[in-house]
């Protein structure tokens, strides 16, 4: 029995080393636009651009096939902030841009069907079968994908509450 346990032992160690170096010899590095244009995107995944997720949607930028305009949840500062990393000129007056937003649910509309919650990409509308849903406000990504899903219309998109950890002084009026 000891035999049986050492020769996995042994064998588990050196399968790891060779998997580890095989993983520092033959690992495809990738383009490093790329990375910088997922690391600004929302990373919501919500496929509202047409490309899947926010890594399909990065590459397509880099290579030129995809505007930078193409996120909606980023909006303008997304759009913006990719063409001046990528040095292009972006047309922002055809975006809408009406600030962050999260759903919503009206508790009274909403019959617990749950279609919402299978669509959500984060996970953040809660609920079970039957039951009255409700969105966790920092889970929220603004994606909307859940909006066409409810039969009821129970869902909406709202600006996103002042609360004391998002409240920011306003500027001082002109005198």
């Amino acid at each position: 029995m000891i035999a049986a346990i050492l020769s996995l032992t042994l064998l588990g160690a050196v399968l790891g080393v060779v998997l580890g170096v095989a993983n520092k010899f033959l690992q495809v590095e990738g383009n490093p636009v790329v990375e910088e244009l997922i690391a600004m995107m929302p990373g919501s995944n919500c496929g509202q651009c047409g490309f899947p997720g926010c890594s399909g949607a990065a590459a397509a930028i880099a290579d030129g096939s995809a505007a930078p305009t193409c996120c909606p949840p980023g909006g303008k500062a997304l759009a913006s902030a990719i063409a001046a990393r990528l040095g292009l000129a972006v047309d922002l007056s055809a975006m809408a841009d009406d600030g962050p937003r999260i759903a919503v649910v009206a508790e009274e509309l909403c019959i617990g069907c749950c279609r919402c919650a299978k669509v959500c990409p984060t996970d953040a509308i809660v609920g079970a079968a039957k039951q009255v849903h409700n969105v966790f406000r920092e889970a929220c990504t603004g994606c909307s994908s859940c909006i066409e899903k409810c039969p009821t219309e129970a869902l909406a998109m709202q600006p996103v509450p002042v609360t004391l950890q998002h409240w920011v002084m306003p500027r001082p009026l002109a005198a």
